[in-house]
């Protein structure tokens, strides 16, 4: 393709966010036409990815690679098994999430979507960057709408939950830009050459000192934006002050930013830091999978509830991504898909119920179902998806996970089904206190059932539910070569350790021309030792 698809899909929605600058505030729904329009496009446009993807070639597709600012910053886009599905996912969502905001936001109406467009944009831009520089770009560029979206449109503890997010996520941002410059200074030092492409650094081996200092560095930030416990403090109030899209879109593709640079960059830069912090992630990643449900088990308030459930599932995914097993790694990936899927249709749920009661506590429900069948049976299947019952998305990814687990450490996996057990009880006893039962006052008589704007943009992510739990085959073998790939990266790599860098530019140079083929790599080695 001599189409910059990748750049088409990453500033789309920034084009249509500069766009309604210039159109009037008052002109609303211009506004929500123009950024439903974009997003439909940008999710068009995506398609092609998925259509002219080769699941068997392992390395980044459709690359884009240009000179930007110079010292190794360049502009460089490229998509494998890995980031292709959360492209997708995040395309596929925006269009649901401005159908969603549709009546609901009133005020400022031209400057949310301007900010939900410019999050696309960001959002987009971390998963397609494999220039380090340009990943960190993206990275720290998503806070800003986000941070608007929080503090503009949130609830009445808006401000505090915004500046918190922002806060914990850029202090591991800071450590992890720290660590990106001590790469860059140790492959210049190694090689002579000014870089930040990841593909580069793929090639440093660094000793296990250096690389436990760095990977703390990557690993901290990723782990707040997951979060892992218990760097988590910041996502249940982040979720609940969010408006419904924004908490959408907050645990369906900004969580899975977290678990992408797990995969990315901190597993396959640094294997050896990885054997030694192992035990301890897993644990951490086991402790707040139990300790996300029992808080989801006593909450009062149903966003919370939901909230608490994401840091159990995404406890789940990181317990399998530390498999470092082809089942964990393709069930945690798969995971994220659900998670965003039925999570998200949860937020979307309780946007409904807000609108119509203008409260989220569980006490105020009851009888709901008798009301609207149509919201219940809605609300049941996304409550299922969660739960994981055969036939539905979850089941299979946590079935996945579960195996991955299961062949790294038998213990963890056992201790981890506690995932599926306590899901069923915070939500299925959530599902009867809100939906089943008398009708427990006068209010709730009133409500109307859903409308068609509220079907027509539920009924794609149960079609999707369906299809993931029926057929994971569609999007398992596009996984396949690049997740191979990666574990050959973590278990295959050269166990030679360099305690300098003038022995660290040994190897560097020795690989470089194995690449390159520029010369013979043994003789640039015996040449090199003979120089130092």
């Amino acid at each position: 393709m001599n189409i910059p698809i990748l750049s088409l899909v990453t500033f789309l929605p920034l084009a249509g966010a500069v766009l309604m600058i210039f159109f009037p505030k008052e002109k609303t729904n211009l506004h929500r036409y123009l950024a439903l329009a974009f997003t439909l496009v940008t999710f068009v446009v995506s398609l092609a990815l998925y259509f002219n993807f080769d699941g068997a070639v392992a390395e980044p597709q459709f690359v884009e690679k240009t000179g930007w600012l110079g010292y190794g910053i360049n502009y460089h886009l490229g998509v494998d098994g890995i980031s292709l599905w959360l492209i997708l996912l995040t395309t596929f969502l925006m269009p649901i999430v401005i159908l969603s905001s549709w009546t609901y936001i009133q005020k400022k109406v031209k400057e949310y979507h301007i900010f939900m467009l410019l999050l696309q944009t960001g959002i987009i831009g971390v998963f397609v960057s494999l220039n380090l520089f340009l990943f960190y770009v993206f990275w720290e560029a998503m806070l800003i709408p986000m941070y608007f979206l929080i503090g503009v449109w949130g609830g009445s503890r808006r401000i505090y939950a915004t500046l918190k997010f922002v806060l914990m996520t850029m202090f591991g941002s800071l450590l992890m830009l720290v660590a990106i410059f001590v790469l860059y200074s140790y492959y210049y030092k190694a090689t002579g050459v000014y870089s930040l492409e990841i593909f580069d650094f793929y090639k440093m081996i660094l000793n296990p000192q250096i690389q436990g200092w760095l990977f703390l560095g990557f690993a901290l930030a990723f782990a707040i934006k997951v979060p892992m416990f218990p760097f988590h403090t910041w996502l249940p109030d982040a979720h609940v002050e969010a408006p419904t899209a924004g908490s959408v879109v907050l645990a369906a593709v900004l969580l899975k930013m977290g678990t992408y640079g797990f995969l990315r960059f901190a597993l396959p830069l640094f294997p050896d830091a990885l054997e030694k912090f192992l035990p301890l992630l897993s644990i951490l990643a086991l402790i707040g999978i139990i300790y996300g449900g029992l808080m989801a088990l006593i909450q009062k308030d149903i966003k919370s509830l939901v909230a608490y459930s994401s840091v159990s599932h995404m406890g789940l995914i990181m317990l399998a991504v530390f498999s470092l097993n082809l089942e964990g790694l393709e069930g945690a990936i798969y995971q994220m898909l659900n998670h965003g899927l039925s999570t998200g249709a949860l937020f979307l749920i309780v946007g409904i119920l807000y609108e119509r009661a203008h409260t989220r506590l569980i006490k105020d429900f009851g009888g709901v179902g008798s009301v609207m069948p149509v919201f219940a049976a809605f609300f049941l299947v996304s409550m299922l998806s969660s739960v994981g019952l055969p036939g539905l998305n979850g089941f299979v990814g946590e079935i996945l996970c579960l195996f991955g687990i299961f062949q790294a450490n038998k213990l963890l996996a056992i201790l981890a089904v506690s995932t599926v057990i306590l899901a069923a009880a915070y939500l299925l006893w959530m599902y009867q206190r809100v939906m089943h039962g008398p009708v427990v006052n006068d209010n709730i008589r009133s409500f109307k059932d859903m409308n068609k704007r509220e079907i027509a943009y539920f009924v794609p992510i149960l079609i999707m539910m369906f299809w993931m739990g029926v057929y994971p085959q569609t999007f398992l073998r596009k996984m396949d070569s690049s997740v191979n790939r990666l574990i050959e990266r973590v278990h295959n790599r050269e166990k030679i350790y360099f305690p300098d860098s003038a022995k660290a530019a040994v190897i560097s140079e020795y690989l470089a021309a194995e690449e390159e083929g520029k010369q013979s790599a043994e003789r640039v080695l015996d040449e090199t030792k003979e120089n130092r």
